[in-house]
């Protein structure tokens, strides 16, 4: 049983961690190697990547101004989460659904006179001109 901590639950344990801690890391704070490569390294080499990466991949004093890892997202993602925040896209919205009103409104007079042409057309009638 301690076999198995040893060589599977351990290293498992610690590329977990070092895998977590390298993607939760401000691009600017990683060292020596971009995040990408540090991720793969990681993620290649288990053991030693992590190690190598707790050890001197990453900057380890504490964050400039106190920041924490949502501020890092909060400051980089764009000005709206959620497209029904965007007012740009509920007025492209709100625009798109007036144009297919005018379509069907269209399409539903098309229909009626089409009817009405059938109507005439089999009680004899000479069709209207327009």
């Amino acid at each position: 049983m301690l076999r198995v901590l040893l060589y599977y639950i351990v290293p498992l344990a610690l590329m977990i961690y070092a895998f977590i801690d390298c993607l939760n890391t401000p691009e600017d704070e990683a060292k020596h190697l971009p995040k990408v490569a540090w991720v793969f390294i990681i993620l290649l080499f288990p053991i030693v990547g992590s190690i190598v990466w707790l050890a001197a991949g990453r900057d380890r004093r504490p964050p400039a101004n106190g920041r924490t890892p949502s501020e890092w997202h909060r400051n980089q993602r764009l000005e709206y989460v959620a497209p029904d925040d965007n007012p740009a896209f509920l007025k492209s919205l709100a625009e798109e659904n007036k144009k297919d009103e005018d379509l069907l409104k269209n399409w539903e007079a098309d229909l009626r006179r089409r009817e009405d042409e059938l109507r005439r057309k089999e009680n004899g009638e000479e069709p209207k001109s327009n």
